[in-house]
């Protein structure tokens, strides 16, 4: 599987095996690593098993961060993150200004680490302008670590009523690259969220322009808590792999 991941060298590939637990068990690997949650796969990897099994609009996927419950509203799908664990970031307003390639004045406060599933840093910044600005650093993004040691980090800000524009930036081979679209990144907003006593609430967040590849995610966290994420899945096309002997 990580092999087949390093030859299709996409952000992440998927694998579905049966589970005993739920409806699919899901792997999920980038080129380099097997990630134990992600947003985009697993609403991807739903519309997927809905047409292998036939088990209607509400399933649930085994993967290493648990069982997630996913539904679905014709292509547009929807699932429920884990609960959030977080703790606090280790640098300062001034040092993630200087690793984002930011003004101190467009760091606002309440940077933490979250975990819904993977663990990412999730940064507020003061407007949308902060956003589209952010050049990160490779030798500073290096300097800030996940658990499992990995450097990220995810910007958002205010874009309107209930409207986020956000980005996320990690660490690949020395250099940092942007990702178009990061599911696991909008649920973990959603525990920032909670962490910061802003729920009940309801975004539209905007990702990937940056990179011309526009993605369109949905926020919703319930009053009890819940995290829901959702997003639209297009099916672009199907192939057969043969491997040799």
């Amino acid at each position: 599987m990580q092999a087949l991941a390093l030859q299709f060298n996409l952000s992440e590939t998927t694998f579905v095996l049966p589970s005993d637990v739920a409806t699919a068990r899901v792997r999920i690997f980038t080129p380099t690593f097997e990630l134990a949650f992600a947003g985009h796969p697993t609403l991807g990897s739903s519309h997927v098993v809905r047409d292998l099994t036939r088990c209607g609009d509400s399933l649930t996927l085994e993967m290493k961060a648990g069982v997630i419950p996913v539904s679905a509203h014709g292509d547009r799908w929807t699932l429920k993150a884990g609960a959030a664990t977080s703790r606090d970031c280790e640098k300062s307003n001034a040092e993630l200004a200087a690793m984002l390639g930011l003004n101190a004045l467009d760091i606002l406060p309440g940077a933490r680490w979250l975990n819904t599933g993977t663990e990412q840093l999730i940064v507020p910044l003061a407007t949308p302008a902060a956003v589209q600005r952010a050049l990160p650093k490779p030798d500073l993004l290096a300097g800030v670590a996940s658990d499992i040691g990995r450097s990220m980090a995810y910007v958002f800000a205010n874009n309107g009523q209930h409207k986020l524009l956000s980005r996320f930036f990690f660490m690949k081979h020395g250099s940092v690259v942007e990702d178009p679209g990061t599911g696991s990144a909008t649920a973990n907003l959603g525990g920032w969220m909670i962490h910061h006593g802003r729920t009940p609430c309801s975004y539209a967040i905007e990702q990937g322009a940056q990179v011309g590849r526009p993605c369109h995610l949905g926020l919703d966290v319930l009053a009890n808590a819940e995290i829901l994420v959702s997003g639209r899945v297009i099916e672009i096309g199907q192939g057969t792999i043969h491997l040799a002997a």
